[in-house]
């Protein structure tokens, strides 16, 4: 059976992450504008808080 995950890269994903971070729209908001699951966007936003100091919950505001 085939492989079905999309690879994103980097320069993808740190967009993506910079979208929520500069607009503090809602995670599932921008996922789903980028055809992204909900998810995937919402760990690579706990991952980038966890290495830039900015550990905050996945909620919090």
């Amino acid at each position: 059976m085939p492989d079905s995950r999309r690879k994103f890269d980097p320069g993808f994903r740190e967009g993506a992450v910079r979208i929520v971070r500069e607009t503090g729209k809602p995670i599932a908001r921008i996922a789903r504008d980028l055809g992204v699951h909900p998810g995937t966007l919402g760990n690579w936003v706990v991952k980038d808080r966890a290495e830039h100091g900015g550990a905050r919950g996945l909620f919090d505001r």
